[in-house]
């Protein structure tokens, strides 16, 4: 009997990129998405995520665990709040978009760059980043760069802007030891980043992918 595991996105984005990761390692798996674009928009127009915005966020992750999931998988970085309190009050196993890449890239180096796309997104990154590193007693630094334009063009359907965006800044960061493609949709452009930088570049959704195998097997 194969394994339900509920995606839980907050845009379009995210979905080919986490879908595709599946196919190629997990294909196995039963995959269900639950797709709040509503999310993401009404996250722009905050720095702080609202209480109001959480909940709706948690109310979403609830629907999809009683799904008969086995596992959540969270696609969407800004909403760190909101997962902790899925993470206290469920009883599956939920995944952080980027805990597995952060994991990887501490394993890497001490200089992490991360390039991003989506700005609400990075302080709850950049705060999930010292928590890990914190837990591994690792005294790694994250730089952390804002690609602008790059995801309006993609929600466009302009997959090779983004990728190009996306490229054009990968050099200011090849000084680091590793570099991180912030979000589950910024993996897109992960070959066009290695093809201008030497470092390893990591990309979240395969890294999530054998993260949550590995939770369920244990």
């Amino acid at each position: 009997m194969s394994q339900r595991i509920v995606l839980l996105h907050a845009t379009p984005v995210a979905m080919v990129p986490i879908q595709d990761a599946f196919r190629r390692l997990w294909p196995e798996a039963e995959i269900v998405n639950l797709l709040d674009d509503g999310l993401t928009i009404d996250r722009k127009k905050s720095v702080d995520l609202s209480p109001e915005l959480s909940q709706r966020f948690v109310t979403l992750g609830k629907y999809g665990a009683s799904m008969q999931a086995q596992g959540l998988l969270v696609t969407c970085s800004a909403f760190g709040p909101a997962i902790d309190v899925l993470e206290n009050e469920l009883t599956i196993p939920v995944l952080r978009p980027n805990e597995a890449m952060f994991r990887a890239a501490l394993e890497k180096g001490m200089h992490i760059g991360m390039l991003a796309t989506f700005a609400p997104s990075v302080v709850t990154m950049e705060k999930e980043f010292e928590t890990f590193r914190a837990q591994v007693s690792s005294e790694a630094t994250l730089e952390t760069i804002i690609v602008p334009d790059a995801i309006d063009a993609l929600r466009g359907g302009d997959v090779e802007t983004h990728n190009r965006l996306v490229a054009e800044y990968a050099p200011r960061l090849k000084h680091c030891d590793v570099i991180m493609l912030a979000h589950f949709s910024t993996s897109q452009a992960l070959k066009a980043v290695e093809a201008v930088v030497d470092v390893p570049v990591l990309a979240a959704p395969e890294a999530a992918v054998q993260r949550m195998r590995s939770l369920l097997r244990a």
